[in-house]
């Protein structure tokens, strides 16, 4: 029981932090809103017995991941986003598609609920098994992401280039 109103706390903890990353209109408040997503999903991953998969995600996501967003904010010097009333269609189609959203999610977890079938911490992933899998099966889609995010950086070392020269000759002219 102690378990399920853990899961509960840091479950909501987690939603909480995720509408906040939203809602902030500075992006390193969205980006520290951010790790708090990801330190609460960390201690949902230790509640389900997957301890190698925590590790991973406060390693690799709120650690490596969080600098490098934190590095590409503060490289692009953003500052307060301008808010604006948004578009009348992302109104009239994104609400009811939220709606539509919450209710598959509801239905799925009241009829598809298999919560008995297996044991807090009875799944455990061995480190060899998933290292197996990462660098064997999944190794394509491993280094296609690497690639994605050395572009990522390319690209914003590019965009803050340009502006700064931008401002710069618009100083000197």
């Amino acid at each position: 029981m102690f378990h399920l109103i853990l899961f509960s706390v840091f479950g909501a903890i987690c939603v909480a932090g995720a509408v906040n990353l939203l809602l902030q209109s500075h992006p390193i408040n969205s980006a520290l809103s951010l790790v708090v997503v990801m330190g609460s999903l960390a201690v949902e991953f230790l509640l389900l017995g997957a301890e190698f998969v925590a590790a991973i995600q406060v390693i690799v996501y709120a650690g490596a991941v969080m600098v490098l967003f934190v590095f590409v904010i503060m490289l692009l010097n953003a500052g307060v986003e301008e808010r604006t009333s948004g578009s009348r269609v992302a109104w009239l189609l994104g609400i009811p598609a939220v709606l539509a959203g919450m209710v598959i999610v509801c239905w799925a977890l009241l009829t598809h609920s298999n919560a008995g079938s297996a044991a807090i911490g009875a799944l455990r992933g061995d480190p060899a098994a998933i290292a197996q899998l990462l660098f064997h099966q999944f190794l394509l889609p491993f280094e296609v992401t690497s690639i994605l995010v050395l572009i990522a950086i390319m690209g914003a070392v590019v965009l803050a280039a340009r502006s700064q020269t931008v401002e710069r000759s618009k100083r000197e002219g």
